[in-house]
C-alpha cells in the first residue's frame, strides 16, 4: 500500500493541500481533497527542479 503525506507547506483550512508519496523510486503527487483522482508521477529530479521553481516564485500566478 502507498503511504501519502501531506506537503508540511499546504494550509489547514483544507482548500489547498498536496500530498506526496514513495512511488517505486518516482515521486507521487496528488490533491488530498480528491485522492482518488488524478496523480502525477515526477522523477526525482523532476521533483527537486518543481519544488526549486516553486520556492523561487517561478510558478506564482501573481
Amino acid at each position: 500500500m502507498t503511504k501519502w503525506r501531506k506537503s508540511s507547506r499546504s494550509n489547514t483550512s483544507g482548500s489547498a493541500c498536496v500530498e506526496i508519496a514513495d512511488l517505486a523510486g518516482n515521486i507521487g503527487v496528488r490533491d488530498s481533497k480528491d485522492p482518488d483522482g488524478p496523480k502525477l508521477t515526477l522523477a526525482p529530479t523532476t521533483w527537486h527542479t518543481l519544488t526549486h521553481q516553486i520556492k523561487n516564485g517561478h510558478h506564482d500566478l501573481t
